[in-house]
């Protein structure tokens, strides 16, 4: 070897190995799970020149510089129940409110035409956020009632995840703009480097309306989602219409998130109505957030139940500690019942979730495979806690990607969101015994699925 590629070769090492220790540090400082921070750790070691840009890209979760903007401690949290509600607070979510309004969207059509309905009563305010903003009939419509809104002077801002945010319709965006409404993206793809990571994406659902009323779930603002009639091949989904105290705090989401993206710090509108009996907790979680306050209290819940645990998600993709939970309750005889679609859209998460789905069917629990793409991300514990939101039960819902969850902790929310379930598993076949090639498949993606 020339010594000028000698020396060359001799630097690159240096300077891999100068790298490579501040990154598995910085790995070890993730508080990943076990498995996750092993797989990143091999990466970075073994193939460092891949390793070290692919962690740049999508390793970090948090972001220190922004966490706790929508967090508070609370000093006092000894009369705080029920236990999960306590620990959610010690996590930093919001206090549960009293005195709300909850009415469950249960269809794409009921959803969008309740958005309809609010959108066009709105006297002051429309803030909307979503992943997905559908250049099609549902995602159209919307903007163009969103454009009249604006023009009649009521104040409209529309925030869109990065990754998606090219799906919209140019033509309608414009208009929007153009009638006085604001858009921004969050988290664009296209950015300086070292510039936030494109990994971490702002998966939350929210339509808050005067700051008085709010729609938050599992859709996305697309035809597949929602849409004014009905389609054959329309996912089944989830949304829950919410009104009340509860709706400060999920306005507070929103506003929080607008102003990390854009700079403006839009003004709290006072909600002192209080329409219904309703106990609710908004739980917002996320690179933002010091804690993983949603997952642990999944997790806790999972070991408090007496009598039930119900999930329904597109995408069951689980941690051990929360397959472990979940099979630990359905061994000491919870009925623990999991839907999930038969074939979700994503293969490779149905085949990283492939391996816990058996593992809790194994130890005693249901699995009810949907016969369409179910999109609904929803949880019954015993009669005393129902959650809907936007996260679903995978590693990227629960450690990566920003998120919202509503809590009710009333035995009237329980019983509405079980009966859902209900209708839902009539419609449900068993988990299908998998061939050579599927079990060699799941095994696979169980392997890969801390990295993505």
């Amino acid at each position: 070897m020339e010594p000028m590629h000698w020396l060359a070769a001799h630097l690159a090492t240096v300077v891999v190995t100068l790298l490579v220790v501040p990154f598995l540090a910085r790995i070890l400082r993730d508080r990943r799970a076990p498995g996750s921070t092993l797989a990143w750790l091999l990466v970075v070691v073994v193939i460092p020149y891949v390793g070290i840009p692919l962690y740049l890209i999508v390793g970090p979760r948090k972001r220190s510089a922004i966490t706790k903007r929508i967090y508070a401690l609370h000093e006092d949290i000894v009369g705080i129940e029920p236990p999960v509600a306590k620990l959610l607070c010690a996590d930093g979510a919001h206090v549960p409110s009293t005195g709300n309004a909850m009415a469950l969207l249960e269809t794409g059509e009921s959803a969008f035409a309740k958005l309809v309905e609010l959108i066009e009563g709105a006297k002051h305010s429309v803030h909307i956020m979503t992943f997905i903003l559908g250049n099609d009939d549902a995602g159209n419509t919307i903007l163009a009632k969103l454009a009249e809104r604006a023009a009649a002077g009521i104040e409209v801002r529309v925030l869109v995840d990065g990754v998606f945010s090219y799906r919209a319709s140019k033509k309608h965006l414009a208009a929007l703009q153009k009638a006085g409404g604001r858009i921004a993206t969050f988290g664009p793809l296209v950015h300086l480097p070292f510039r936030g990571s494109d990994n971490l994406r702002n998966h939350r659902k929210i339509a808050v309306f005067d700051g008085t009323s709010a729609v938050v779930g599992g859709m996305n603002i697309a035809e597949e989602y929602m849409g004014p009639s009905p389609l054959p091949t329309r996912w089944c989904d989830l949304c829950a219409h919410v009104r009340g105290p509860a709706v400060s705090a999920i306005a507070e989401v929103f506003h929080a998130d607008w102003e990390f993206v854009t700079g403006e710090k839009l003004a709290a509108r006072s909600n002192d109505e209080r329409p219904g009996t309703e106990r609710v907790q908004v739980v917002a979680s996320g690179p933002d957030s010091a804690a993983d306050g949603f997952y642990d209290a999944v997790v806790s819940a999972c070991y408090a139940a007496k009598r039930r645990i119900w999930i329904a998600t597109p995408y069951f993709v689980p941690d051990d500690a929360l397959t472990r939970a979940l099979t630990s309750a359905s061994r000491r005889g919870i009925d623990v019942f999991v839907l999930v679609p038969q074939a979700s859209n994503h293969t490779l998460a149905d085949l990283a979730g492939g391996v816990s789905l058996r593992m809790v069917e194994s130890a005693g629990g249901r699995v009810g495979t949907f016969p369409r793409m179910l999109h609904a991300k929803a949880v019954v514990f015993d009669d005393d806690i129902a959650i809907i939101g936007s996260a679903n039960l995978d590693m990227r819902s629960l450690f990566l990607d920003y998120e919202i969850a509503t809590f009710f902790y009333t035995p009237e929310a329980v019983a509405g969101l079980a009966r859902w379930f209900e209708d839902r598993a009539r419609e449900c076949g068993k988990l299908r015994a998998p061939t050579r090639l599927r079990s060699l498949g799941e095994d696979v993606g169980r392997l890969v699925a801390p990295l993505v």
